[in-house]
């Protein structure tokens, strides 16, 4: 499928509305979730979301949460459409049974979903409010880890195919101050092989790359051998598992904020190009390569959860892909001003393809969600923008090799 620049193509989605990123809420980088900028623009936000609509208990990113603790979802003034809960123990990951109530007001879990320790719960939430507009909430917490103890969080998930720009990336519960120890006992080997090496961004954060991409239809393992091993003063490990992933075919897409296109190229063939709108004045999208870490049919956007205040609040952006952990995002925009696509940039950092209301798979949007794999990477060229850090979400590839391996604590 090939799409270029017509005004068929652009005219494929209008008006009318996916899971949140590594986050709860998204924004846009500087016209969305990530790096903060400021000033107005063109850009004009459907201020419509009921902000307070969906009600999660645990709150957002809580922490050493009790195993009995209470947990369930509320929509007091509308309607839940789904609850999705997944559980990521011990490497493992499973959905966590639950049931919405007659009423459509509340979500608890079921017996059989009683939350376990040194867990991390991911929800996912879609609801209606009284006017029958769509509001989407993604929230994250963990439960209780014994003190004595450390585990580590990692991405990709066990069995998933990904893009060939995946980043293997760990976060620890506590952090660690023996990082030899623990870099040591972790392996991550391919089949083909290829050079990899690890690199610690601070003490709670460990990432493994290949020098180069990985091939299509690589298989990765990642082997967590730390149960018992030393990770700081009377803290050990409890992990003991192995893990893999498959990498698909190869998608790199490189959007040009000068000339406001996006083109994608899979297995070295130009699959599309497409128009888009990138970070306005004083809010220019970041510059670099970004690895798409999360996607979502549907999440919330809230200026207020990265720095832009009121600015804007916009319940249901369709096909939402998180590029950096701060909150930069490739999504489906569908209150955009049709003339904007392939004209003129006026996010606030995000980037954005035509979408329609509710999202339409044969928009622009839809197209390119349909066609992308976490681990894809998207690379942004001639943004008034400085290059993303390196650990802003899974951008260690804007890092030469020589200064990637001597982030080791073995020494590269």
């Amino acid at each position: 499928m090939t799409l270029g620049l017509s005004r068929a193509v652009r005219a494929l989605a209008v008006p009318a509305a996916a899971l949140a990123c590594l986050v709860v809420l998204g924004g846009c980088t500087s016209v969305s979730p990530v790096t903060p900028a400021a000033p107005r623009t063109a850009f004009t936000d459907d201020a419509r979301p009921a902000a307070g609509l969906i009600r999660v208990v645990p709150g957002d990113r809580a922490e050493d949460v009790p195993a009995d603790a209470r947990f369930e979802v509320r929509v007091p003034h509308g309607t839940l459409e789904r609850v999705d809960v997944t559980e990521t123990q011990d490497g493992g990951q499973r959905p966590l049974a639950g049931r919405i109530t007659p009423d459509g007001h509340t979500w608890r879990p079921t017996a059989q979903g009683r939350l376990g320790l040194a867990a991390r719960y991911a929800v996912d939430v879609v609801a209606r409010d009284v006017s029958g507009h769509r509001a989407a909430r993604h929230t994250t917490f963990t439960t209780y880890v014994p003190e004595h103890r450390f585990i580590g969080y990692f991405t990709p998930e066990p069995n998933s195919t990904v893009g060939t720009g995946m980043i293997v990336s760990l976060g620890f519960n506590r952090p660690i101050t023996d990082r030899a120890a623990v870099e040591r006992a972790i392996r991550v080997t391919s089949d083909p092989p290829a050079e990899i090496a690890a690199h610690w961004f601070g003490p709670t954060r460990l990432d493994f790359r290949p020098r180069t991409y990985w091939k299509p239809g690589t298989v990765v393992s990642l082997a967590l051998r730390l149960r018992d091993v030393r990770g700081g003063e009377g803290v050990y490990g409890s992990q003991d598992k192995t893990v893999t992933f498959t990498v698909g075919r190869s998608q790199i897409s490189t959007v040009d904020a000068a000339r406001h296109t996006i083109e994608v190229v899979r297995d070295g063939r130009t699959m599309a190009t497409l128009p888009i709108t990138a970070g306005g004045p004083g809010n220019a999208t970041y510059n670099g390569r970004m690895v798409i870490s999360e996607k979502f049919d549907v999440t919330r956007m809230n200026g207020g959860t990265v720095g832009f205040g009121g600015e804007y609040d916009i319940s249901d952006v369709p096909h939402a892909m998180r590029l950096t952990a701060s909150g930069t995002f490739l999504h489906g925009n569908y209150w955009a001003r049709p003339g904007a696509f392939g004209t003129v940039n006026t996010s606030h950092g995000c980037i954005g393809l035509r979408d329609t209301q509710g999202g339409s798979a044969s928009s622009p949007a839809g197209w390119f969600y349909d066609a992308s794999l976490v681990g894809d990477v998207v690379e942004v060229v001639h943004s008034g923008e400085r290059t993303v850090a390196p650990d802003n979400g899974l951008g260690g590839w804007n890092m030469s090799w020589e200064e990637w391996r001597a982030g080791s604590a073995l020494g590269g």
